[in-house]
Protein backbone atom coordinates (compact mmCIF):
# COMPACT_ATOMS: atom_id res chain seq x y z
CA UNK A 1 0.00 0.00 0.00
CA UNK A 2 1.27 3.46 -0.88
CA UNK A 3 1.19 5.98 1.94
CA UNK A 4 1.44 9.69 1.22
CA UNK A 5 2.71 11.89 3.99
CA UNK A 6 3.92 15.46 4.22
CA UNK A 7 7.38 16.46 5.21
CA UNK A 8 8.44 20.02 5.94
CA UNK A 9 10.82 21.73 3.55
CA UNK A 10 13.01 22.22 6.64
CA UNK A 11 13.09 18.49 7.42
CA UNK A 12 16.60 17.13 7.79
CA UNK A 13 18.16 20.48 8.70
CA UNK A 14 19.99 20.79 11.98
CA UNK A 15 20.13 23.75 14.32
CA UNK A 16 23.83 24.29 13.62
CA UNK A 17 23.07 24.95 9.94
CA UNK A 18 20.87 27.96 10.71
CA UNK A 19 22.04 29.37 14.05
CA UNK A 20 24.13 32.48 14.49
CA UNK A 21 27.37 31.88 16.32
CA UNK A 22 27.59 35.35 17.83
CA UNK A 23 25.69 35.56 21.12
CA UNK A 24 25.36 38.89 22.95
CA UNK A 25 25.62 38.37 26.69
CA UNK A 26 26.07 40.52 29.78
CA UNK A 27 26.84 39.77 33.43
CA UNK A 28 23.95 40.11 35.85
CA UNK A 29 25.58 43.15 37.47
CA UNK A 30 25.35 45.18 34.23
CA UNK A 31 22.89 48.08 34.30
CA UNK A 32 19.65 48.45 32.38
CA UNK A 33 21.22 51.39 30.54
CA UNK A 34 24.12 49.24 29.34
CA UNK A 35 21.69 46.49 28.37
CA UNK A 36 19.67 48.89 26.19
CA UNK A 37 22.87 50.12 24.53
CA UNK A 38 23.79 46.55 23.59
CA UNK A 39 20.33 45.77 22.20
CA UNK A 40 20.40 48.88 20.02
CA UNK A 41 24.01 48.38 18.90
CA UNK A 42 23.47 44.77 17.89
CA UNK A 43 19.89 45.23 16.58
CA UNK A 44 18.54 42.41 18.74
CA UNK A 45 15.45 41.97 20.92
CA UNK A 46 17.03 40.20 23.89
CA UNK A 47 20.36 39.18 25.36
CA UNK A 48 21.67 36.40 27.54
CA UNK A 49 22.44 37.14 31.20
CA UNK A 50 25.35 35.24 32.76
CA UNK A 51 26.75 34.85 36.27
CA UNK A 52 30.33 35.36 37.42
CA UNK A 53 31.34 32.00 35.99
CA UNK A 54 29.68 32.78 32.65
CA UNK A 55 26.84 30.33 33.20
CA UNK A 56 23.51 31.47 31.73
CA UNK A 57 21.02 32.57 34.38
CA UNK A 58 18.31 34.15 32.23
CA UNK A 59 17.31 36.40 29.35
CA UNK A 60 16.48 40.10 29.35
CA UNK A 61 14.16 41.08 26.51
CA UNK A 62 12.55 44.31 25.36
CA UNK A 63 9.40 43.11 27.10
CA UNK A 64 11.30 43.01 30.41
CA UNK A 65 12.71 46.46 29.78
CA UNK A 66 9.37 48.10 29.05
CA UNK A 67 8.14 46.49 32.26
CA UNK A 68 10.98 48.22 34.11
CA UNK A 69 10.06 51.47 32.33
CA UNK A 70 6.45 51.10 33.46
CA UNK A 71 7.56 50.36 37.03
CA UNK A 72 9.79 53.44 37.11
CA UNK A 73 13.02 51.57 37.82
CA UNK A 74 16.15 53.74 37.47
CA UNK A 75 18.44 52.96 34.55
CA UNK A 76 21.29 52.04 36.87
CA UNK A 77 19.30 49.04 38.16
CA UNK A 78 21.15 45.74 37.66
CA UNK A 79 19.72 43.54 34.93
CA UNK A 80 19.64 40.49 37.19
CA UNK A 81 16.89 42.34 39.10
CA UNK A 82 14.49 42.07 36.16
CA UNK A 83 15.38 38.66 34.70
CA UNK A 84 12.09 36.81 34.53
CA UNK A 85 12.50 33.65 32.49
CA UNK A 86 15.13 31.00 31.99
CA UNK A 87 16.73 30.64 28.56
CA UNK A 88 15.63 27.76 26.35
CA UNK A 89 18.31 25.51 24.82
CA UNK A 90 18.85 23.15 21.94
CA UNK A 91 21.94 21.22 20.85
CA UNK A 92 23.67 21.89 17.51
CA UNK A 93 22.60 18.52 16.08
CA UNK A 94 18.97 18.80 17.17
CA UNK A 95 16.53 19.11 14.29
CA UNK A 96 15.53 22.60 13.23
CA UNK A 97 11.89 21.55 13.35
CA UNK A 98 12.14 20.55 17.01
CA UNK A 99 13.60 23.99 17.75
CA UNK A 100 10.73 25.71 15.92
CA UNK A 101 8.21 23.58 17.83
CA UNK A 102 9.82 24.61 21.12
CA UNK A 103 9.77 28.30 20.20
CA UNK A 104 6.12 28.15 19.15
CA UNK A 105 5.11 26.12 22.18
CA UNK A 106 6.78 28.45 24.66
CA UNK A 107 5.84 31.65 22.84
CA UNK A 108 9.43 32.88 22.52
CA UNK A 109 11.29 34.36 19.57
CA UNK A 110 14.71 32.87 20.21
CA UNK A 111 16.58 30.04 21.86
CA UNK A 112 20.21 29.36 22.60
CA UNK A 113 22.42 26.56 21.39
CA UNK A 114 24.39 24.65 24.00
CA UNK A 115 27.63 22.92 23.06
CA UNK A 116 27.59 19.13 22.95
CA UNK A 117 29.55 19.06 26.22
CA UNK A 118 26.80 21.11 27.88
CA UNK A 119 29.32 23.57 29.21
CA UNK A 120 29.04 26.61 26.98
CA UNK A 121 26.74 28.50 24.65
CA UNK A 122 27.84 28.21 21.01
CA UNK A 123 25.04 29.97 19.15
CA UNK A 124 21.56 31.47 19.00
CA UNK A 125 18.56 30.69 16.81
CA UNK A 126 15.88 33.32 16.11
CA UNK A 127 12.99 33.77 13.68
CA UNK A 128 14.89 36.16 11.35
CA UNK A 129 17.49 33.43 10.74
CA UNK A 130 14.81 30.89 9.78
CA UNK A 131 12.90 33.32 7.55
CA UNK A 132 16.11 34.24 5.76
CA UNK A 133 16.70 30.53 5.08
CA UNK A 134 13.17 30.07 3.72
CA UNK A 135 13.62 33.12 1.52
CA UNK A 136 16.86 31.70 0.11
CA UNK A 137 14.92 28.55 -0.80
CA UNK A 138 12.39 30.73 -2.60
CA UNK A 139 15.13 32.57 -4.49
CA UNK A 140 16.42 29.24 -5.79
CA UNK A 141 12.97 27.94 -6.77
CA UNK A 142 11.91 28.41 -10.44
CA UNK A 143 8.25 28.60 -9.37
CA UNK A 144 8.74 31.48 -6.95
CA UNK A 145 8.30 35.20 -7.62
CA UNK A 146 11.35 35.81 -5.41
CA UNK A 147 13.53 35.23 -8.46
CA UNK A 148 12.11 38.38 -10.07
CA UNK A 149 10.96 36.42 -13.12
CA UNK A 150 7.40 35.80 -14.17
CA UNK A 151 6.30 32.22 -13.72
CA UNK A 152 5.83 30.19 -16.86
CA UNK A 153 2.33 28.93 -16.11
CA UNK A 154 -0.91 30.06 -14.54
CA UNK A 155 -0.71 26.97 -12.35
CA UNK A 156 2.52 28.22 -10.83
CA UNK A 157 0.91 31.62 -10.21
CA UNK A 158 -1.96 29.94 -8.39
CA UNK A 159 0.45 28.19 -6.04
CA UNK A 160 1.89 31.38 -4.62
CA UNK A 161 0.86 32.18 -1.07
CA UNK A 162 -0.74 35.52 -0.31
CA UNK A 163 -0.25 37.59 2.83
CA UNK A 164 -3.89 36.95 3.82
CA UNK A 165 -3.16 33.21 4.16
CA UNK A 166 -0.38 33.70 6.68
CA UNK A 167 -1.08 36.93 8.59
CA UNK A 168 -2.61 37.27 12.05
CA UNK A 169 -5.99 39.00 11.74
CA UNK A 170 -6.67 42.08 13.86
CA UNK A 171 -4.61 45.14 14.76
CA UNK A 172 -3.94 46.80 18.10
CA UNK A 173 -4.44 50.58 17.81
CA UNK A 174 -4.57 53.63 20.05
CA UNK A 175 -5.40 57.37 19.71
CA UNK A 176 -2.65 59.96 19.27
CA UNK A 177 -2.75 61.18 22.87
CA UNK A 178 -2.61 57.74 24.49
CA UNK A 179 0.07 57.70 27.18
CA UNK A 180 3.10 55.46 26.93
CA UNK A 181 1.93 53.77 30.12
CA UNK A 182 -1.35 52.78 28.44
CA UNK A 183 0.55 51.51 25.41
CA UNK A 184 2.72 49.30 27.63
CA UNK A 185 -0.41 47.94 29.30
CA UNK A 186 -2.02 47.11 25.95
CA UNK A 187 1.07 45.46 24.48
CA UNK A 188 1.64 43.40 27.61
CA UNK A 189 -1.98 42.29 27.94
CA UNK A 190 -2.33 41.33 24.27
CA UNK A 191 1.25 40.04 23.79
CA UNK A 192 1.69 42.27 20.73
CA UNK A 193 4.96 43.81 19.57
CA UNK A 194 3.61 47.13 18.30
CA UNK A 195 0.53 49.34 18.19
CA UNK A 196 -0.78 51.53 15.36
CA UNK A 197 -1.38 55.15 16.40
CA UNK A 198 -4.49 56.64 14.76
CA UNK A 199 -6.13 60.06 14.52
CA UNK A 200 -9.76 60.95 15.30
CA UNK A 201 -10.85 59.56 11.92
CA UNK A 202 -9.12 56.24 12.69
CA UNK A 203 -6.47 56.92 10.02
CA UNK A 204 -3.03 55.47 10.88
CA UNK A 205 -0.50 58.18 11.68
CA UNK A 206 2.38 56.14 13.05
CA UNK A 207 3.47 53.00 14.84
CA UNK A 208 4.80 52.53 18.36
CA UNK A 209 6.82 49.38 19.05
CA UNK A 210 8.61 47.90 22.03
CA UNK A 211 11.85 49.21 20.53
CA UNK A 212 10.48 52.77 20.58
CA UNK A 213 9.41 52.37 24.21
CA UNK A 214 12.84 51.07 25.21
CA UNK A 215 14.50 54.07 23.57
CA UNK A 216 12.04 56.42 25.31
CA UNK A 217 13.12 54.80 28.59
CA UNK A 218 16.79 55.26 27.72
CA UNK A 219 16.28 58.94 26.81
CA UNK A 220 14.51 59.72 30.05
CA UNK A 221 11.00 60.34 28.75
CA UNK A 222 8.26 59.99 31.31
CA UNK A 223 5.85 57.07 31.14
CA UNK A 224 2.96 59.55 30.83
CA UNK A 225 4.20 61.18 27.62
CA UNK A 226 1.79 60.76 24.65
CA UNK A 227 2.35 58.16 21.95
CA UNK A 228 3.10 60.96 19.47
CA UNK A 229 6.32 61.72 21.36
CA UNK A 230 8.03 58.53 20.22
CA UNK A 231 5.95 56.95 17.43
CA UNK A 232 7.62 56.18 14.10
CA UNK A 233 6.32 57.18 10.68
CA UNK A 234 5.32 56.01 8.18
CA UNK A 235 3.53 52.80 9.12
CA UNK A 236 5.29 49.99 7.23
CA UNK A 237 2.61 47.85 5.65
CA UNK A 238 1.76 45.49 2.83
CA UNK A 239 -1.46 44.64 1.03
CA UNK A 240 -3.67 41.79 2.16
CA UNK A 241 -3.48 40.30 -1.36
CA UNK A 242 0.24 40.88 -1.85
CA UNK A 243 2.48 37.90 -2.51
CA UNK A 244 4.04 36.55 0.66
CA UNK A 245 7.43 36.62 -1.05
CA UNK A 246 7.16 40.37 -1.61
CA UNK A 247 6.29 40.97 2.04
CA UNK A 248 9.14 38.75 3.27
CA UNK A 249 11.61 40.60 1.07
CA UNK A 250 10.41 43.93 2.49
CA UNK A 251 10.84 42.73 6.08
CA UNK A 252 14.31 41.34 5.44
CA UNK A 253 15.53 44.42 3.57
CA UNK A 254 14.16 46.84 6.14
CA UNK A 255 15.27 44.62 9.05
CA UNK A 256 11.85 44.67 10.76
CA UNK A 257 10.00 41.97 12.67
CA UNK A 258 6.53 42.74 11.29
CA UNK A 259 4.42 44.51 8.68
CA UNK A 260 0.90 45.76 9.21
CA UNK A 261 -1.53 44.55 6.58
CA UNK A 262 -3.89 46.96 4.81
CA UNK A 263 -6.96 46.50 2.69
CA UNK A 264 -9.27 48.72 0.62
CA UNK A 265 -9.26 52.39 -0.34
CA UNK A 266 -8.56 54.36 1.73
CA UNK A 267 -6.30 51.70 3.25
CA UNK A 268 -7.58 50.13 6.47
CA UNK A 269 -5.30 48.06 8.71
CA UNK A 270 -6.74 44.55 9.06
CA UNK A 271 -3.88 42.43 10.37
CA UNK A 272 -0.20 41.89 11.11
CA UNK A 273 2.35 39.76 9.29
CA UNK A 274 5.25 38.78 11.53
CA UNK A 275 8.34 36.68 11.01
CA UNK A 276 6.91 34.06 13.37
CA UNK A 277 3.79 33.81 11.15
CA UNK A 278 6.02 33.06 8.17
CA UNK A 279 7.98 30.38 10.00
CA UNK A 280 4.77 28.72 11.19
CA UNK A 281 3.98 27.65 7.60
CA UNK A 282 7.45 26.13 7.04
CA UNK A 283 6.80 25.87 3.31
CA UNK A 284 8.56 28.82 1.78
CA UNK A 285 6.22 31.27 0.08
CA UNK A 286 4.21 29.08 -2.28
CA UNK A 287 2.56 25.69 -2.45
CA UNK A 288 5.29 24.34 -4.70
CA UNK A 289 7.18 23.48 -1.51
CA UNK A 290 4.15 21.68 -0.15
CA UNK A 291 3.70 19.51 -3.23
CA UNK A 292 7.43 18.88 -3.26
CA UNK A 293 7.21 17.53 0.26
CA UNK A 294 4.74 14.76 -0.59
CA UNK A 295 6.63 11.50 -0.41
CA UNK A 296 5.44 7.97 -1.00
CA UNK A 297 6.32 5.00 1.10
CA UNK A 298 5.15 1.54 1.92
Amino acid sequence: MVIVRQRSVLAGLRVREVMRRRVTRLPGKATLSHCINQLVKNKISALLVIDGEEHPIGVVSKTDLIGAFYAGLPLDTRIDQIVAGEPLFRLPDDSLESAIDLMHGKGVHRLYVMGADGGRIVGKLAYPDIVALLYRYCRACPNSSATGRRSATAAADAQRLRVSEVMTAGVLSCPLQTSLAEVVEQLTARRFGAVVVTDAADVPQGVLSKSDLVLAYKHGLGINHPATAVMQTPVLSCGRDDLLTTALRQMLLKDVQRLFVHQGQPPRMVGVLSLSDSVRFRSGSCRACISGRLIAGE
